[in-house]
């Protein structure tokens, strides 16, 4: 899910998030992606798990954490099918 900061509090290690579908949803450093600090006003995306006290985010990481992955992941299949067309061009010769 998508979804936007609300406020995050580092001291506490805890905050919400508003998510795209309108919930608040707790959020703990823990069930945060590491090496990510969330800072008010960030877009991320996340799951929901049940908590003890309601819905809660977990695995959360930036937005634009998502879509460098996605990106570096398109690289990599590029890499793969360039030596498959480079063989192709070759047979045709």
């Amino acid at each position: 899910m998508k979804g936007k900061v609300k406020f995050f509090n580092t001291m506490k290690n805890f905050g919400f998030i508003a998510g795209d579908d309108g919930k608040e949803y707790f959020v703990h450093s823990s069930d945060v992606q590491e090496g990510v600090t969330l800072r008010d006003e960030d877009e991320v995306i996340f799951d929901v798990e049940e908590g003890d006290r309601g819905p809660k985010a977990v695995n959360v990481k930036k937005a634009e954490a998502g879509a460098e992955e996605e990106t570096a992941e398109e690289k990599e299949e590029e890499s793969e099918e360039a030596p498959e067309e480079a063989e192709e061009e070759e047979s045709e010769e």
